[in-house]
């Protein structure tokens, strides 16, 4: 790893596959994917912009549910993993930065989403900013946004400072977390050790709560229609430590 680098720009590699293995379900996928039809009530040849993309667990779902879709990630690792599954006419991955989507996607999606907590991976909030007004500049007019990742509220509720668990090789991972309640910022340092090896590093994502979040996105013409608690269809409320919000572009 480079020392000058974001944490964000190496932290997506087969280590990260590898520590967040036990939530990689299929089975799950299928259910959010679900869930996301409900939400989206869209039909069939619809396009949709999935990103961050990661390694393709809701994009390939979403093209075989009948959707015409696009993937971006920055990791170079988890994209390979996404095209292994498949690619074709209705399923695209792309490499690049969610600050600076491609200019030929303006106005080109029906619906973008982001999910699995990507998002306030950036040291200025200004980024996060950024990252919203490029949802919005590649929606259509009415085109939708759905987010997904953790609510700040619902987090601090229930903090857990410190989680193990172990991954099919035998290989223990333990987290410690932080919260700076100035910052937002929720620092997290993983340690492992296993048949391959051990290891320790540290990666922080800014949480936010929902009205924050919601004036930022109203900031760039994005309007919060529908606010749940996670993936279930309960609306969303004070002790909700993730949340899904459904945004509509302006016009």
């Amino acid at each position: 790893m480079h020392s000058n680098s974001p944490w964000w720009a190496t932290q997506f590699d087969q280590q990260y596959l590898h520590e967040y293995e036990p939530l990689f379900d299929l089975g799950q996928d299928r259910r959010e994917v679900a869930r996301l039809l409900e939400v989206l009530a869209l039909p069939s040849g619809t396009r949709v912009l999935d990103c961050p993309c990661g390694q393709g667990r809701h994009a390939h779902l979403l093209a075989e549910a009948g959707f015409n879709v696009d993937a971006l990630d920055y990791s170079a690792t988890l994209l390979d993993q996404a095209r292994a599954r498949g690619t074709g006419t209705t399923l695209r991955y792309t490499q690049g930065d969610m600050r600076a989507l491609p200019g030929r996607w303006s106005g080109r999606f029906d619906a973008v989403v982001n999910l699995f907590t990507s998002f306030g991976f950036f040291d200025e909030p200004q980024d996060d900013l950024r990252v919203l007004a490029q949802f919005a500049r590649v929606l259509k007019p009415g085109g939708v946004l759905v987010w997904h990742g953790g609510a700040r509220d619902g987090v601090m509720a229930k903090f857990l400072s410190r989680d193990w668990w172990s991954s099919a090789d035998g290989t223990m991972f333990g987290q410690e977390r932080h919260f700076d309640p100035l910052s937002g910022f929720l620092e997290i340092t993983s340690t492992w050790r296993g048949p391959k090896g051990h290891g320790e590093r540290s990666h922080r994502i800014r949480l936010y709560t929902a009205s924050e979040l919601a004036s930022r996105m109203r900031d760039v013409g994005l309007v919060v229609e529908q606010a749940f608690d996670s993936w279930s269809p309960r609306p969303l409320h004070r002790k909700s430590s993730e949340m899904m919000l459904v945004a509509r572009k302006d016009g």
